[in-house]
């Protein structure tokens, strides 16, 4: 039996055996998808012994070997190249490695479904991203992918703020420290309407990359009042669901991403990959329910 897995050091938290399976079962395929406990040690031997089992169709890497894997794959993809970082690995049947990296997808799927603008002055939405590691890596490339160009980096260090506009190569301007976090105004907004420029105003996606709000403790910094009803809200962090951002936002009546959308969104790339057949997103619903009794 065709199986894949998802590779971690832990990994018993993981919930893309529950996600997998259930698309596999919904579309009749012999295949399974299970949890591999894989420590930094037995790294090398892992992958080696996958490599010779013709049933074993690749796997997801979870932290911490995004990085690592990339040194026992015979290709990497230009994606996970640009992110130095692999979630993906795909066994072809002679027996190659090749890595990429799905969570991209899972940044520009929702972001996709979610229309921002609309209205007369809208100018132009910025994209302020806060975090600067692997996962702010990807949700910039995500936020690309869906179409944006404008973006602001909020981070610890700046200087490492700096280095992600740079793999980026978009006119993010400079990185900002986080206390700094807040909405782009129009500085002629509130004058004159017949003012040329008075009434512009910018839209807003909030991504918050870092693990802050995980376990709902050390929550992002921000007053979400602030933010024009537009804006939209994306919390990386599932850990919980409702972490201490997405509760401020949805309390301030802005739409809101949580992190279940972004790991069902990267996963249906990476179902397609191991066993060549789309996953049935018209049973969304019915996943995300199930998801969520299992974290109770």
């Amino acid at each position: 039996m065709s199986y894949a897995e998802v590779i971690g050091d832990p990994i018993s938290h993981s919930k893309s055996p529950l996600i997998h399976n259930f698309w596999a079962s919904a579309l009749g395929l012999k295949v399974e998808y299970r949890a591999a406990h894989v420590t930094a040690d037995g790294l090398a031997d892992y992958v080696a012994a996958r490599r010779a089992d013709p049933d074993w169709a690749g796997c997801n890497v979870t932290m911490p070997h995004k990085e690592a894997v990339l040194a026992h794959v015979d290709e990497v993809d230009a994606l996970a190249a640009k992110l130095n970082a692999a979630n993906t690995i795909v066994r072809r049947a002679d027996g190659t490695l090749v890595a990429g990296n799905t969570d991209v997808d899972g940044v520009a799927e929702p972001l996709r479904r979610h229309a921002i603008g609309g209205y007369p002055a809208h100018v132009a939405t910025y994209v302020q991203i806060v975090g600067a590691g692997g996962a702010a890596r990807a949700a910039v490339l995500g936020a690309v992918a869906a179409g944006f160009s404008d973006f602001d980096i909020f981070n610890r260090s700046p200087g490492r703020a700096d280095a992600l506009a740079e793999l980026a190569g978009l006119p993010f301007g400079t990185g900002n420290p986080l206390d700094a976090l807040g909405p782009i105004r129009n500085p002629r907004e509130g004058r004159n309407p017949n003012e040329p420029g008075a009434v512009q105003r910018y839209s807003h996606i909030l991504i918050n990359a870092t693990s802050m709000g995980m376990h709902g403790e050390n929550p992002v910094q921000v007053d979400l009042g602030q933010y024009y009803p537009d804006t939209i809200v994306f919390d990386m962090v599932y850990a919980p669901l409702e972490t201490p951002l997405l509760a401020q936002a949805r309390g301030a009546g802005l739409r809101t991403i949580d992190g279940l959308e972004m790991l069902v969104g990267q996963a249906a790339t990476a179902f397609e990959r191991f066993f060549g057949v789309k996953p049935p997103r018209e049973r969304d619903a019915d996943l995300r329910n199930l998801l969520l009794e299992a974290s109770t």
